[in-house]
């Protein structure tokens, strides 16, 4: 696509989501905010490829003080963290709000521009941003009440005076959906009289109101900020909720599409190679909208594993998530999945709506309940509610299955995480996953929020003990993920587009077949869910006679022709063809 052929894409663009403006004045506007005076853009957008990841990518996902010492900067801590464990093992790291913010913990924004200083500056977030692949956290759909732009907008001052998403009590919102019990309107005193503004997550998060341009181009310059800082990969928060029509259910509507689609066209003829990501917790059909026709997002969440890879450990039976993954399209050139078990946030129940059945959902919440978890709920348009999120360490979700506790609670743990390594798309792993981190009780009750139970704050040289002590959870855990992460970057049969094949396997084990582009390697990474052993004849899948292949996990010999290939409760196997 060359300049002339942006310059009309962008202008169209433009036409859909503002109708009413003139076209070519804010196509201008645009260009001036992303690529201010002094700054250069590709004469030629970036073709849709492969080439912006690879088997080498993981990331750790990770609040930037989930380490602190009372004495260092968090940013510092995570910088050594990073560095004396992860090196090799994650090059990627997606560092949760790091901006000064009232409440949720980074997500009501106060100041977009600058670095919460409890946590450090943005010459930390540099450092880090030299040695691993830096995402953050764009909060578009609002800030906080408390913040400078709803501040000017109570008082009338332009241009914040059209900064926020108005609604009277009195219009037919039935159809809103919305992950939150909490009223949707919030009324408050602004200079011109009371005004209900729109809060689709609390009332300290204001939605903000995209029909203005003026917010896009804001928020554009605040892009353009955070790439020339580092940032490279851009997690679009809450992006599906973007456009509110009064009437509708304000959500995916035809103007987000379009607004992603803007920024994605602007990242295309970026000099930096910056990946747009959307968080989208939504059924399957709706999440994978947002990669368009490869024209929206580079990357979606793969939202249905978290409660899918749980009900299969739990349960013992991987029959559901071999069903979901039977029917899940390869993404598209350009395009790629991120893979995830657990969040800052609570294993999300809606992306398993249409997948698990409602007594099959029951159960998982009782056995997280049975292990110390906590359920938050969300209101349904027709009123009533029903459960959002399981909120709990997933180390801990996976201590119980449906048949209650038994010793198999670190090999089942190590299989949900080696699954995730194992499918087509990138995988990132929470830090308190990572760390084997339980439920902290105590933080729920101190803060009064369900999700706190899994936002614990590791005390540096605690952790550090934990770590140097062999037998601990966190040293297992870690030292076991970190040499499979080490062993998966160097197989190209796990490159994020690698061909995928999902085996017809009985149901105590859940197995894919993965290829290199170049067809030159081949790895059947297969899962035993259950507590059982299992054997597994080599004619099941197919291995071919005249290859020798090995289990790279075990360093174990396969043999094609050989006997059946066992399988302990919850081990897994890579078999691939070169070793």
């Amino acid at each position: 696509m060359t300049i002339n052929a942006f310059h009309a894409r962008l202008t169209d663009l433009v036409r859909r989501i503002y109708p009413e403006y003139d076209a070519h004045i804010v196509v201008s506007q645009i260009i001036d905010a992303f690529w201010p005076e002094g700054s250069h853009r590709r004469h030629r957008a970036r073709s849709p490829s492969n080439r912006l990841w690879s088997e080498k990518d993981a990331l750790l996902i990770t609040y930037g003080n989930s380490i602190t010492d009372g004495s260092h900067k968090p940013l510092d801590l995570l910088h050594d963290f990073l560095t004396r464990y992860l090196s090799g093992v994650t090059n990627g790291v997606h560092i949760l709000p790091f901006f000064p913010f009232t409440s949720d913990d980074g997500f009501a924004v106060t100041d977009y521009r600058a670095v919460n200083p409890q946590l450090g500056e943005w010459s930390d977030i540099g450092r880090i941003a030299e040695r691993f692949h830096l995402m953050s956290d764009l909060v578009l759909n609002h800030v906080s009440s408390q913040g400078t732009w709803f501040n000017a907008y109570r008082q009338g001052l332009a241009p914040y005076d059209h900064f926020f998403f108005e609604a009277d009590p009195e219009d037919d919102l039935s159809q809103v959906v919305r992950p939150r019990t909490t009223p949707l309107l919030q009324e408050v005193e602004t200079k011109s009289g009371p005004r209900h503004v729109w809060c689709t997550f609390s009332h300290d998060q204001v939605d903000l109101n995209f029909r203005n341009p003026e917010v896009l181009l804001e928020m554009l310059r605040i892009i353009r900020l955070h790439i020339d800082k580092g940032v490279r990969i851009l997690r679009l928060d809450a992006v599906a909720f973007l456009w509110k029509e009064v009437g509708t259910s304000c959500i995916h509507l035809p103007q987000t599409h379009a607004i992603v689609q803007l920024m994605r066209l602007l990242c295309d003829y970026a000099t930096e190679p910056v990946v747009l990501l959307t968080e989208t917790n939504v059924p399957r059909t709706e999440n994978l909208s947002y990669f368009g026709n490869r024209n929206e997002a580079h990357a979606v969440y793969n939202f249905p594993l978290p409660p899918l890879i749980l009900h299969a450990m739990q349960s013992g039976t991987a029959y559901y998530l071999h069903k979901w993954q039977s029917a899940m399209p390869p993404a598209q050139m350009g395009c790629a999945y991120l893979n995830f078990t657990a969040s800052h946030d609570g294993i999300g129940m809606r992306p398993a709506e249409g997948v698990l059945p409602a007594e099959e959902k029951a159960r998982m919440i009782e056995t997280v309940r049975e292990a110390g978890g906590l359920v938050s709920m969300r209101a349904l348009p027709q009123g009533g509610e029903e459960p959002y999120e399981l909120n709990c360490s997933l180390f801990d979700a996976m201590r119980r299955t449906f048949a209650g506790e038994d010793d198999h609670h670190l090999a089942r743990f190590l299989c949900s995480q080696t699954i995730v390594m194992s499918l087509e798309g990138i995988p990132a792993f929470y830090i308190h996953s990572l760390l084997a981190t339980p439920n902290d009780h105590e933080a729920v009750e101190r803060r009064g929020m369900n999700r706190a139970i899994n936002r614990h704050r590791w005390h540096y040289p605690d952790l550090l003990e934990k770590l140097a002590d062999p037998s601990s959870d966190q040293s297992h855990v870690l030292g076991a993920m970190s040499a499979r992460l080490r062993i998966r970057a160097r197989q190209p049969a796990f490159h994020p587009n690698a061909t995928q094949f999902t085996l017809r396997l009985e149901d105590r084990l859940f197995g894919v077949w993965r290829q290199s582009l170049d067809r030159n390697q081949s790895i059947f990474a297969i899962h035993n869910v259950s507590s059982e052993p299992v054997l597994l004849s080599p004619s099941t899948i197919n291995l071919i006679e005249d290859d020798h292949w090995v289990d790279l996990l075990s360093q174990e010999d396969v043999v094609a022709t050989g006997p059946s290939i066992p399988f302990a409760p919850y081990q897994c196997r890579w078999i691939s063809n070169r070793s």
